[in-house]
C-alpha cells in the first residue's frame, strides 16, 4: 500500500517515542509498503515558542531568550540521543539542530528589540518546532538502517495563500507535491515530512492553523493518490464520546465522511476540521490509529455512509463557548438584519459556531467561541440602533451538546429520543439548532447539566 501517515506530538513527545515510531515505519517499510511521514513537533515544543516570543515581544529580555534556548537545546539533545544509537548520525543530525537553534535565536532576540509580534512572525517561530523533529525522526529511522531524508512543508510541494496562522493551500499544491515527492515514493527510503508549516508564493513560511499536521497530511496523500491516510494519536480512534466524560465510551470501527466532519466541528479533537476536506475530494480513506497499540486497527473514515443498528454514532461537547440572544420586535420582517449581523460579526473576526432564529424573526440566537464574546457583543451594540435590536443579551454559563450519525437522516424519532432523554432527567434545553443534512442534532444547555447531558444520551442510543 501506499500510505501517508501522521505522528501528532504525543507520538514524538521525547526521543524513546520517535525511537518507537521509527520502528513502526521500518516494519511497515520492510512490509513493501511506500511511506511518507509527517511528523509534529515534540510535545509542548510549540507551546513553548509561542509563549516565549509573546513574552520577550514585552519585556524585552534577552536574557529570558538565552534560558529558553538552553531549555529547548537540551530537550531536543536528549531526544537525538534516545532515539539514535549510531555516532555519525548523532553527529549529523546535532549539526543540523544547532543550525537550527541559531536562527531561532537570532529570530528571538530580533523580536526581544523590535517589541512586537506580527502574524507573520509568529508563523516564522512556531514553525521551529517541527522543524527540529523532523531530522530527528528521520535520523531514528536512518539509524535502524532504513534510508530516509526529511523535507520541510514548503519543500514538498505546500503552497498556501498569505493568511498567516491559518493558511488555506492553492490548488496548485497537488500538482507541485505530485511533482516532488513522487521520486522518492518508492521502496528504498521513507520520507519525513514537517507537519503544519509551509510557504506562501513568496517562499515566506505559514502555518496551517492549530492541529495543522493533520491537514498536512491529508494534503500530502490527497496529491501523491495515497491508498490510506493514517493518522497516529494516543487513542484508538474516533471514540462515542469523550471517554473522560463518558468512561464507557467505545472506538467505532468506521464512520463516513459527513460523520467525520460533524465530529471535528462539534468538539471531538481526534481531528483537525479540516483534515478530510482534501480526502473528500479525493476519495482516500482516513485512518484514526493508536500509536502505543499499532495492531488495533483504529477508525476508518470513508466516502460511503456504513449501515449501524445506532443511528446515533457519537455525542460530543463542546466548552469555553457563549451564547448570544439578539433580539427586538423593529427586527421582525425588516429585510437584511441577519446579513447585518453576520457581515459585522465577520469584520470584528468572530467565528459563529451554532445559529438559531425563530420564524417570527424577532429573536437570533448565536454560539460563538467565549474568548470572543466582548468583541461580538460590540460589533453587533455597534451595527445596530435601539429601533431595530432592542437587546444584546449573553450568557457564558453554557456548553454546546451534538449528536452526530449519518443514520439519523430519514430516521423518525431520534429529536423526540434525545429531548425526552433531557426532559426525563430535567435538563433544560436553552437552544436547539438542526441542519437540513439531518446528520447532527446541536443545543445548548447550562454548563452544570453540560455533563450530564453527553452520558444519559450515551447510554440512551448505545443501551448501555
Amino acid at each position: 500500500m501506499r500510505i501517508v501517515m501522521k505522528f501528532g506530538g504525543t507520538s514524538v513527545a521525547n526521543g524513546e517515542k520517535i525511537r518507537h515510531v521509527a520502528t513502526l515505519l521500518k516494519g511497515f517499510h520492510e512490509n513493501g509498503h511506500e511511506l511518507i511521514a509527517v511528523t509534529s513537533a515534540l510535545g509542548g515544543t510549540t507551546d513553548g515558542l509561542l509563549s516565549t516570543a509573546k513574552d520577550v515581544s514585552k519585556n524585552g529580555k534577552v536574557s529570558l531568550v538565552k534560558e529558553f534556548i538552553a531549555d529547548i537545546t537540551k530537550t531536543h539533545y536528549d531526544a537525538i540521543h534516545a532515539a539514535i544509537d549510531d555516532e555519525n548520525i548523532i553527529s549529523e543530525t546535532t549539526e543540523v539542530i544547532d543550525v537550527r537553534l541559531d536562527e531561532l535565536e537570532k529570530a528571538l532576540i530580533g523580536i526581544c528589540y523590535l517589541g512586537e509580534l506580527t502574524p507573520r512572525s509568529i508563523d516564522y517561530i512556531s514553525s521551529y518546532g517541527e522543524r527540529l523533529a523532523a531530522p530527528i525522526v528521520s535520523g531514528s529511522i536512518r539509524s535502524l538502517g532504513i534510508d530516509s531524508k526529511w523535507l520541510t512543508g514548503g519543500e514538498s510541494g505546500i503552497i498556501t495563500d498569505g493568511n498567516y496562522g491559518n493558511a488555506l493551500p492553492l490548488e496548485k499544491s497537488y500538482e507541485l507535491i505530485k511533482e516532488k515527492l513522487s521520486p522518492l515514493l518508492n521502496c528504498s527510503i521513507v520520507t519525513i515530512i514537517t507537519g503544519f508549516i509551509a510557504e506562501n508564493e513568496d517562499g515566506i513560511i505559514t502555518t496551517l492553523g492549530r492541529s495543522g499536521s493533520d491537514f498536512s497530511a491529508s494534503i500530502i496523500g490527497a496529491a501523491v493518490q495515497a491508498d490510506e491516510i493514517w493518522l497516529w494519536k494516543e487513542v484508538h480512534g474516533i471514540m462515542t464520546s469523550d471517554p473522560k466524560i463518558v468512561p464507557e465510551a467505545k472506538p467505532l470501527a468506521q464512520v463516513s465522511y459527513i460523520e467525520a466532519m460533524e465530529l471535528s466541528y462539534f468538539g471531538a479533537k481526534v481531528l483537525h476540521p479540516r483534515t478530510i476536506e482534501p480526502a473528500i475530494k479525493h476519495k482516500i480513506p482516513v485512518r484514526v490509529k493508536n500509536t502505543f497499540e499499532p495492531s488495533f486497527e483504529g477508525t476508518l473514515i470513508v466516502a460511503d455512509q456504513v449501515p449501524s443498528q445506532n443511528v446515533v454514532k457519537a455525542v460530543t461537547l463542546i466548552k469555553k463557548v457563549a451564547l448570544i440572544n439578539i433580539c427586538g420586535a423593529g427586527m421582525m420582517g425588516t429585510i437584511g438584519t441577519a446579513a447585518r449581523v453576520f457581515t459585522s460579526l465577520a469584520n470584528a473576526g468572530v467565528n459563529i459556531i451554532m445559529i438559531s432564529q425563530g420564524s417570527s424573526e424577532a429573536n437570533m440566537s448565536l454560539v460563538i467561541d467565549e474568548d470572543q464574546l466582548e468583541t461580538a457583543v460590540a460589533a453587533v451594540r455597534c451595527e445596530f440602533n435601539r429601533n431595530v435590536v432592542g437587546d444584546v443579551v449573553f450568557d457564558r454559563d453554557i456548553c454546546v451538546v451534538a449528536v452526530v450519525g449519518a443514520g439519523m437522516d430519514g430516521t423518525p424519532g431520534v429529536s423526540g429520543r434525545v429531548f425526552s432523554t433531557l426532559g426525563r432527567e430535567k435538563i433544560n434545553v436553552i437552544m436547539i439548532s438542526q441542519g437540513s443534512s439531518q446528520h447532527n442534532i446541536s443545543f445548548v444547555v447550562s454548563s452544570r447539566d453540560a455533563i450530564n447531558a453527553v452520558r444519559v444520551l450515551h447510554r440512551e442510543f448505545y443501551n448501555l
